[in-house]
């Protein structure tokens, strides 16, 4: 098991449920409907990818450590590139400095989310064995 992406995972599940009371308690009167269901769906993925981080380092068990350990990367860079940069896009009228340039970073987490789950699974793909592997001599 790889502790550092069970404790990350750990952490963000319990950050996305504070988050998300968060929204529904103090958020729900201080924005408009639309920042608040983009507050919302930077809390979804993160809880998502909360759980692809633990699943993550329980799979670095069995699996090969190299590509499990670059999904966890690609997954905890996404939980700080998208959701990170949609609760700074729904607060933006209460953070103290321009935002616009936040907008673009939105994406790059999608696709460090979608390359976590591509490389976790490329991680279960058999590596080529070599002659000394399977028993001859080479």
């Amino acid at each position: 098991m790889n502790r550092f992406f069970f404790i990350a995972g750990c952490i963000a599940a319990l950050l996305a449920v504070a988050l998300g009371a968060f929204a529904a308690h103090g958020l729900a009167e201080m924005l408009v409907v639309e920042r608040l269901e983009v507050f919302r769906t930077g809390v979804t993925y993160q809880f998502y990818h909360a759980f692809a981080l633990i699943i993550t380092a329980l799979v670095a068990y069995v699996l090969p450590q190299r590509w499990v350990n670059i999904s966890g990367w690609l997954f905890l860079g996404g939980i700080v590139f998208f959701s990170g940069s949609l609760y700074v896009l729904a607060l933006r009228e209460w953070i103290g400095f321009p935002v616009d340039w936040i907008g673009p970073i939105t994406p790059i987490g999608g696709l460090f989310f979608i390359c976590g789950w591509g490389v976790l699974a490329w991680a279960a793909f058999p590596e080529k064995q070599t002659n000394n592997e399977i028993g001859e001599e080479g």
